[in-house]
């Protein structure tokens, strides 16, 4: 059996949860600007530093002209929530999941909505044939598989003659992907994912079909408040402008700010591909010369760069059923966190049990780096308690 020797030296910054995610490096409270604070967010000042981040989200994510971007109340859900809403019911949809996210959206359509929908469902680790699915229909699924590390590699495969909506929900995904916006319809994300930023806010973004589909169709069930987007026909401008529905943080959005300028001045959204893409490599490069770890992710392709989601090793955990292997995840966690080496690894409860791993943009690739070592001693610690 390989000995593992307690390392000398820690991630200087030992957050790799997957959600809310690393602070961008150099991040303290007194860098954010404070004059908004205290404000109203529809006063000149407020609506104004609303929209500038409404602005550096275009320029930074290369969102076209064509599409409208809205801060929304209650993060990813919320945002992901007001388009399922607001948009499904006008045709037969056709739901993706690859992991507990993509099911709770299933859950919502079928059960709470009771739409017509074809449920396409593949295993933790892989994804489902893409290419295969009726795009006639209304698609939703999630870009990145926060809880799975699978992602789809690109929009190839989505047709510019579709005749449904594209629904992305791109939480982990915006920020650390090339994302294809001339094909999607709908794209929603949060800013306590791949920026770091504070949760409660989510950004909808939608392109001219989902506009379109917007004016042209009036569900069968009632909207509550926060859902809704048109008002007599047409979609409520302002929402996109700057008039939120409800009142935001006006804290958390001089943090999304901070974060949003830090990324400028890395090059934009290049600079944060390949700061998440090194730090992917560099774990993975890990991965590659240790026994007792490998990729849920069965395929580099689709493998994400930013959830990174671990597995134990075919024979590294033989004769343990599924409680036994989370209770070593928790022993495994447990103990880097008392060491203050590594924070929130383990993996999502609903996925198998293994770790997860945080590898975008605002983690330093060092950091990774010194990750490897302390998780092959917390490895071994809990195996020998074991």
């Amino acid at each position: 059996m390989t000995e593992y020797l307690r390392p000398a030296a820690k991630p200087a910054r030992p957050h790799f949860s997957s959600g809310p995610c690393a602070k961008p490096p150099g991040w303290a409270p007194e860098k954010l600007a404070t004059g908004s604070l205290g404000r109203s967010h529809r006063s000149k000042l407020g609506k104004a530093r609303i929209n500038h981040a409404v602005d550096l989200t275009r320029e930074i994510l290369g969102i076209p002209a064509t599409h409208r971007i809205g801060i929304v109340p209650g993060s990813d859900t919320g945002a992901v929530e007001m388009a399922l809403w607001s948009l499904l019911g006008a045709r037969k949809a056709t739901m993706v999941a690859w992991e507990s996210f993509g099911e709770g959206w299933v859950t919502d359509v079928v059960k709470q909505l009771k739409i017509e929908a074809d449920v396409v469902k593949a295993p933790y680790g892989t994804l489902p044939d893409l290419a295969a699915l009726d795009q006639d229909t209304d698609i939703v699924l999630t870009w990145n598989g926060t809880t799975s590390g699978v992602r789809v590699p690109n929009g190839d495969w989505i047709r510019d003659d579709r005749g449904g909506l594209l629904i992305a929900d791109a939480t982990s995904a915006c920020f650390a992907m090339d994302m294809p916006w001339d094909k999607l319809d709908v794209v929603t994300f949060s800013w306590q994912k791949v920026l770091g930023g504070e949760g409660a806010h989510g950004i909808l973004v939608l392109g001219p079909r989902a506009v379109e589909r917007l004016e042209s169709y009036t569900p069968a069930w009632p909207l509550p408040k926060i859902f809704r987007m048109t008002k007599g026909g047409k979609l409520i401008e302002g929402i996109f402008k700057g008039e939120t529905i409800n009142t935001p943080s006006m804290l958390a959005v001089e943090d999304y700010i901070h974060s949003l300028e830090w990324a400028k001045q890395l090059g934009g959204l290049n600079g944060l591909i390949a700061r998440a893409d090194a730090n992917a490599a560099a774990l993975d490069a890990w991965v590659q010369k240790t026994d007792w770890i490998d990729h849920l992710a069965a395929d580099p392709a689709s493998r994400s760069n930013t959830s990174v989601c671990l597995k134990f090793a075919d024979g590294a955990v033989t004769g343990l059923d599924d409680e036994a292997k989370l209770a070593l995840v928790k022993k495994i966690a447990g103990a880097l966190e008392l060491e203050d080496a590594a924070y929130d690894v383990a993996g999502y409860r609903d996925a198998p049990p293994g770790l997860r791993i945080w590898c975008g943009g605002t983690v330093d690739t060092a950091d990774i780096e010194a990750l490897g070592p302390w998780l092959d001693w917390a490895w071994a610690q809990a195996t020998v308690a074991a």
